[in-house]
């Protein structure tokens, strides 16, 4: 952008303002050419206030205090067409009257000369600075916040210090200041700030120029009374240092904390009850209960949400212990548990003991569930063994979490290990022979079938069942022959009578019938011929590979 110096034919404006300037000069008192701060102010409600405001700036015969109020009523003018000039075009016309004021209020300054420059964007942004650290106002009982009028003055120190093409903050102490300045900023009145609309740059914008320094004084605002609990942990999550996460995570455990409190119950029980008579609800003694516990849910999810985001060490704790308790709704322990995603440290051996323990209890299916997704996401070697000892277990589904969490982290290499694992027939379901010959199919490093054939000769019941199994999700109706020699199989079938999810039945049709009845399967080739055959016929070679894929 070029400079402007003074120097040489100018456009109409500066013409004019040249012109008072020598009238003045003479000792002539010609109405309309002194220009001083009334006349600035006046200029921010007229029509060609923003030209001439423009060119007082680039006028070096000024005092640079003017020049700067110039400045500075640009930015603090009312937004016109919707749009701020100062962030956007100060000039619109075309061709602009000036045509250094037909870019935006950083463009202007950046034309300028580096001598002129630095001592109006100096005092330029000491003005902004002032205006930034005064306090938010404040609402009257019963009244709305009144206008916040430091939008603009953030909006200018944002543009500034981004501006690097020059640079237009050249003093590195400077800077430093008005960044603790826009930080100061946006911790006074954070979540107003944070979703007030007609900002030419948003809060969130401007905290992640700022980096990690911006939001160090968020966790004290993480508080029970947090309006944007969620939007702070974000923040903290994406910008924050070391310190800041811990902070953060302490701060969202005790909000947890106080949401099961009977303090809680006590601030949310009035405040439901207004809301039920303003809708004109009448819900029984029940009902309300179960509002109460739904509005409960709602808002300790949330948190968990939050907690998802920032992790360390006072939320992995609090949720491990959280999802142990069985006094706990198993959404809210399941919830808990898939807030814990990616947070356990594979080196913290209490952090290991603590989710094997809810993985091998009685807990409801959904909370094992989440407990094995959290196991597989720690290293093989620190949890396989313990993994393997849970197979030792008589809760079968318990088992077949355990195992498919294994061969998620397992390849080919591991298929005689994990077969020979598995119990001799003692409570092993169908179930999981059918499930364990899908992972099986999927390992890497090497081709399963391969390492799988050598287990389907004489040997375990569950092992010999898991690996013919393949063959129930990968065979086709070519494959059939490779199985032809185990049809009469008279080796043992698995048992299981633990419960009815577990028996050892295939559907077969009935004789005689169209319909289909359940045979129960006592033999490796019963399994073969009424389980694994029939489902390798239904599939073609070329629908197989897909699946593969």
């Amino acid at each position: 952008m070029r400079s402007v110096d003074g120097a040489g034919p100018r456009p109409k404006t500066a013409r004019v303002l040249a012109t008072c300037l020598v009238t003045l000069g003479m000792g002539l008192a010609v109405s309309g050419c002194r220009v001083d701060d009334n006349d600035i102010h006046r200029w921010e409600n007229t029509a060609h206030g923003p030209k001439k405001l423009c060119a007082v700036l680039l006028y070096d015969k000024y005092d640079t205090s003017l020049r700067v109020e110039s400045a500075l009523a640009l930015i603090r003018m009312k937004p016109r067409s919707g749009r701020r000039l100062a962030f956007t075009q100060i000039d619109s016309e075309n061709p602009p009257e000036n045509e250094a004021c037909k870019g935006s209020l950083v463009e202007v300054l950046s034309g300028l000369r580096a001598d002129v420059q630095a001592p109006i964007v100096s005092q330029l942004v000491s003005s902004i600075i002032v205006e930034l650290k005064r306090p938010p106002p404040v609402a009257q009982p019963g009244q709305p916040a009144p206008a916040d009028g430091s939008f603009p003055y953030k909006d200018a120190a944002y543009a500034m210090l981004v501006a690097d093409k020059p640079p237009l903050i050249t003093d590195e102490g400077l800077k430093q200041t008005l960044r603790g300045a826009l930080v100061e900023w946006a911790m006074a009145d954070f979540e107003r700030r944070l979703e007030a609309r007609g900002q030419a740059y948003g809060m969130e914008q401007l905290l992640r120029v700022i980096g990690a320094e911006a939001v160090v004084g968020l966790p004290k605002l993480m508080t029970k009374d947090a309006r944007k609990l969620d939007s702070m942990a974000s923040l903290v999550a994406e910008l924050g240092d070391a310190k800041t996460k811990e902070g953060a995570s302490a701060a969202l455990v005790e909000v947890a904390k106080w949401i099961l409190s009977d303090d809680w119950t006590k601030v949310r029980t009035p405040e439901l009850k207004d809301s039920n008579a303003a809708q004109k609800l009448t819900p029984t003694e029940e009902q309300f209960k179960k509002q109460i516990e739904t509005l409960q849910d709602d808002e300790l999810i949330k948190v968990f949400a939050s907690m998802r985001r920032v992790g360390q060490r006072p939320v992995v704790d609090h949720l491990l212990g959280f999802a142990a308790r069985k006094d706990q709704s198993e959404k809210r322990r399941q919830t808990a548990l898939a807030a814990l995603e990616g947070h356990l440290k594979k080196d913290n051996a209490d952090d290991v003991k603590r989710i094997l323990e809810i993985a091998g209890s009685d807990a409801p299916d959904v909370v094992l569930d989440q407990a094995f997704r959290r196991i597989g996401e720690l290293p093989r070697e620190a949890v396989v063994e313990k993994l393997y000892a849970l197979f030792k277990t008589d809760k079968w589904k318990v088992r077949r979490a355990a195992a498919t969490t294994v061969l998620k982290m397992s390849t080919v290499k591991d298929v005689g290990e994990f077969l020979g694992k598995l119990p001799d027939d003692k409570n092993f379901a169908l179930g999981e022979a059918l499930t364990y010959g899908a992972y099986l199919g999927e390992l890497k490093e090497g081709t399963p079938l391969d390492a799988l054939k050598k287990y389907f000769g004489p040997g375990s019941p569950a092992a010999r069942t898991s690996a013919i199994a393949y063959y129930f999700t990968y065979g086709t109706s070519a494959d059939v022959s490779a199985l032809s020699s185990l049809e009469a199989d008279e080796g043992r079938a698995p048992k299981c009578d633990s419960d009815p999810d577990c028996k050892w039945v295939c559907d077969v049709p009935k004789e005689g019938s169209q319909e289909r009845e359940q045979k129960e399967i006592k033999t490796i080739g019963e399994f073969v011929r009424h389980c694994v055959v029939p489902a390798m016929k239904e599939r073609k070679p070329e629908a197989a590979k897909e699946q593969k894929k």
